[in-house]
């Protein structure tokens, strides 16, 4: 479901909770898919910092982190292979990366603001 419906696999239980029970459906969903996480990071906020003081557990942790930050950069890889398939998108991906990192405009500004100039490209060459 999640690769054929819009967003990622949050948006998509709302969605699927949605059509499946309509605006109740999506409350739940939505807090079905979100509560676990919060109350993992709430019960492992004090746990943390206790791991951190042992040398296996910081190291295992040092790991874990690692990993994580491996993924996202492989995930970031593929879609860039995916996305920056002419030029308008590889500029309009260097200007926001300008944009975020040398000036530190919000993300959400800037998927916003790359979805409109991608809309505006589309259809002056349609």
């Amino acid at each position: 479901m999640g690769q054929f419906t819009p967003g990622p696999v949050f948006t998509t239980a709302t969605f699927i909770g949605y059509v499946l029970g309509g605006g109740t459906g999506a409350v739940v969903a939505t807090v079905a898919i979100f509560l676990p996480g919060f109350l993992l990071v709430a019960a492992s906020g004090r746990l943390i910092p206790r791991l951190r003081s042992s040398a296996i557990a910081a190291a295992a942790l040092d790991g874990v982190n690692a990993g994580s930050v491996a993924l996202m950069a492989a995930v970031s890889w593929q879609l860039g292979r995916a996305a920056l398939v002419d030029t308008p998108a590889i500029l309009i991906a260097i200007a926001g990366a300008v944009l975020l990192l040398r000036y530190r405009v919000n993300s959400a500004w800037l998927v916003m603001g790359g979805g409109a100039l991608g809309l505006a490209v589309h259809s002056i060459r349609s």
